[in-house]
């Protein structure tokens, strides 16, 4: 059974940081291309944040996150772990932040900006920037 279980979400300040923290249990890290970082805000459709192929074959980060998110990924034998380490907060980065993987092979590299290109998805956990 795979599991996704986030964590790291809470109440910051304006250019606050923030870790945010993924666990993705029941996952084969070898067979898995890709993770990424979704987030949902109030009344608004989810949207890609960051991605890593787990062959470290590259990144992609959406514009509002390049040079201010860190995606990161490692793991075990059976769990691969997911970070994103996010500075400089302001109040448009308030959402519910969910951690996603990718575990479909394709002929070709796993789009990381497509969310359809993921089948597990975590609960979410909250991030909330005060202003």
């Amino acid at each position: 059974q795979v599991l996704l279980v986030e964590s790291g979400g809470g109440l910051v300040e304006d250019a606050a940081s923030l870790k945010l923290s993924c666990a993705a249990s029941g996952l084969n890290p070898f067979s898995t291309p890709a993770m990424g970082w979704f987030r949902q805000a109030p009344g608004q459709e989810r949207q890609f944040v960051a991605g890593i192929r787990q062959s470290g074959s590259g990144r992609s980060y959406a514009d509002s996150a390049k040079g201010r998110f860190t995606i990161v990924t490692d793991n075990t034998l059976d769990t691969v772990y997911l970070y994103l380490y996010m500075t400089d907060l302001n109040a448009e980065d308030t959402a519910t932040y969910y951690c996603a993987a990718a575990t479909r092979l394709f002929a070709r590299p796993t789009r990381l900006e497509d969310e359809h290109e993921y089948d597990y998805w975590g609960q979410g956990t909250l991030v909330t920037v005060s202003s």
